[in-house]
């Protein structure tokens, strides 16, 4: 369930259809529990905000508002149970939501993102989207809510400018004309507003008219408020005149564009890269080119100090650049090798630890493996032998990507995380405590135990927070929808629409975080498979899903649907062992499935070997995105087809 309070107050189910909320007086209610943000509000506040005057009954009337809307919005709670979502506690009441299903917290989050992440941008278009009009707006009257309505309404006002802004530095925002003349006009003392305007005009070729727009501003705040301009208009009107570089769009200013040397570009590079986003694509290209610069100087030292600074936490087992991953490889490579056996210990673990975390495991040959595995080895020992706690975790993340040897590992990978997790809290190192415990929660959907996974993903989500990781709640989304599907085929569950809109709207959300391509593209494809095997239906057939790296493993399966069994045949035939990675468990069960659909026994019994050490896992589930069902079911269909032979 969601509501929403960014225009008249409602509610809708998982499916979109609205709940009855009941009368005024039971949104109201509702509305006012939305403003507290899930503190408790005391029930003599809730009558004093309901009833100028409360009514002899006041009290008895609250009670019943409350029942009411407790039915409405936990229609599924077995009489004499617990109420969950709209609680008791102490003298009063509390609203207990997860603060995205709330329309109006999602803005403020997205808001807060937007401030100091640039990259959150989309997420700020898509939180003032929302807006159907002023907030609480069927709500009147009533003192607090006018309070909470202009609150809302400058945070709204901000939020238009914010986007503006972010729009005009990064290059864009020639557009922005029209949309900002008509905010101006609306909202004419909105100083930074008219800044806006004239940068938007001046980005499209209108110098005059930016100026001319400077200028009346300056005419309507003396003669209305007798005020003359702030010190930032002044200077704007000032470096139009002059054409000055300021007004150049910042994503100009990269650090490949600045004198740096190449120490100093790859500890921005690195800093840049934990933002996400935008950044995090140009921190990529600026540490390769602080690296070449460093091999250029000739000293074997500073180069391998460069390469081996860049330690941001890395969590999927496949490159986002493959190409970019291999020259960081092969110059880390080159630098021990110059380096030697007796270079600094510490060099050559950053070195080794950095060959590990950019050789991610699906893109390797099996001789690059085997070199991968070997380094994460030698970095970890060399850090345990140092004892870095910074240093050790960054080998442990080679060593997490690099265990993805063959299926049914996920135990030993919570067993990573939980070391990471513990050296990161006891020295204080925030982004790696969020690697930690997003590879636990991978590991817990692994194990198919959901309850501790969501236990990390919170956390997660909490982390994320002050160390200013745009990305976390992205993959959290996906893992709600992929708790939702396997719930789904639970008696009284959520149905398998209700799973395939969380997953649409999770895949929504991560196409528009820049920076993860080696995530994004299949996906989605993917969890639609695997939803659908958890159903027993077919797999979907929609010619535009996008399938991308999983496609050898899913054509099978889709020709088979399509009633094209020799195609899915010959297809199946082709079919190459998956990818050591986060999705081989996956990709070994489809292979399982088609081949028992088939009746191939010799790839069933490929299959069968590969999965046997995975039988407690749950396919998909190591991503932590998304699900297939138990492995057991698809290692039974492949083992009782393999069998016929000698049966």
């Amino acid at each position: 369930m969601r509501i929403d309070v960014l225009g008249a107050v409602r509610a809708l189910h998982d499916d979109g259809t609205p709940v009855d909320l009941g009368g005024p007086r039971h949104r109201e209610v509702l509305a006012r529990l939305v403003a507290a943000e899930g503190r408790m509000v005391p029930t003599n506040t809730l009558v004093d905000d309901l009833w100028a005057e409360p009514p002899a009954r006041a009290l008895g009337a609250l009670h019943t508002f409350v029942a009411a809307l407790r039915r409405a919005i936990e229609p599924g709670r077995p009489p004499r149970t617990t109420p969950r979502v709209l609680v008791t506690e102490g003298p009063g009441y509390a609203l207990r939501l997860p603060r995205d299903t709330v329309d109006v917290h999602r803005f403020e989050d997205a808001l807060a993102r937007a401030r100091h992440t640039p990259g959150a941008l989309t997420g700020l278009d898509a939180a003032l989207a929302a807006w159907r009009g002023p907030a609480y707006a069927d709500v009147t009257g009533s003192a607090w809510v006018q309070r909470e309505r202009a609150r809302l309404e400058e945070l709204r006002l901000e939020g238009v400018e914010l986007r503006a802004r972010l729009l005009l530095d990064s290059g864009s925002g020639a557009a922005l004309v029209a949309e900002l003349g008509a905010h101006v006009t609306e909202h004419p003392w909105r100083e930074p507003a008219w800044g806006l305007l004239a940068r938007a005009l001046h980005r499209a070729g209108r110098q005059a008219d930016a100026l001319a727009t400077l200028r009346r501003a300056r005419t309507m705040l003396a003669d209305q408020l007798g005020l003359d301009p702030g010190a930032d208009l002044r200077h704007l009107e000032t470096d139009i005149l002059r054409g000055a570089a300021t007004l150049q769009p910042s994503h100009t200013v990269w650090t490949a564009g600045v004198r740096l040397g190449p120490r100093t570009t790859v500890e921005l590079a690195r800093t840049l890269a934990l933002a996400g986003g935008d950044a995090l694509i140009h921190s990529r290209r600026d540490r390769l080119a602080a690296v070449r610069a460093a091999e250029r100087s000739g000293d074997i030292n500073l180069t391998a100090r460069v390469i081996g600074a860049y330690d941001v936490p890395a969590l999927w087992s496949r490159a986002d650049d493959p190409e970019q991953s291999r020259a960081v490889v092969a110059a880390a490579e080159r630098t021990l090798t110059a380096l030697g056996a007796d270079g600094p210990a510490e060099l050559r673990a950053r070195l080794l630890a950095t060959v590990a975390v950019e050789s991610r495991s699906a893109d390797l040959s099996t001789i690059e493996q085997r070199r991968a595995g070997q380094a994460a080895r030698e970095a970890e020992a060399l850090a345990r032998e140092l004892g870095d706690p910074a240093l050790l975790v960054f080998a442990l993340n080679g060593v997490f990507l690099q265990s993805f040897t063959r299926p049914g590992l996920a135990a030993q990978r919570d067993m990573i995380g939980a070391e990471v997790l513990d050296l990161a809290a006891l020295h204080e190192l925030p982004d790696f405590s969020v690697l930690g415990r997003l590879i636990r929660l991978q590991s817990a959907s692994a194990l198919g135990d959901l309850d501790t996974a969501a236990a990390h993903a919170e956390a997660a989500e909490q982390l994320a927070i002050s160390a200013e990781a745009p990305l976390v709640p992205v993959l959290t989304g996906w893992f709600r929808a992929r708790v939702t599907a396997a719930r789904s085929t639970e008696p009284g569950g959520p149905t398998a629409a209700t799973a395939a809109v969380q997953y649409r709207a999770a895949e929504h959300a991560l196409a528009e975080t820049a920076g993860m391509p080696g995530l994004h593209r299949g996906l989605f494809a993917l969890a639609l498979m695997g939803l659908r095997l958890l159903h027993d239906r077919p797999a979907p057939t929609d010619p535009a899903l996008d399938w991308g790296p999983y496609l050898p493993w899913t054509r099978p399966l889709v020709l088979l649907a399509r009633h094209q069994d020799e195609e899915a045949r010959n297809a199946l035939t082709m079919t190459p062992d998956p990818p050591l990675d986060h999705m081989q468990e996956a990709l070994w069960c489809l292979t399982a499935h088609a081949a028992a659909r088939l009746d191939e026994r010799p790839v069933a019994a490929r299959a069968a070997t590969a999965l046997r050490a995975a039988r407690t896992e749950h396919a998909g589930g190591a991503s932590g995105m998304l699900t297939l069902g138990p492995v057991a079911r698809y290692l039974a269909e492949a083992e009782a087809c393999a069998n016929k032979e000698t049966a």
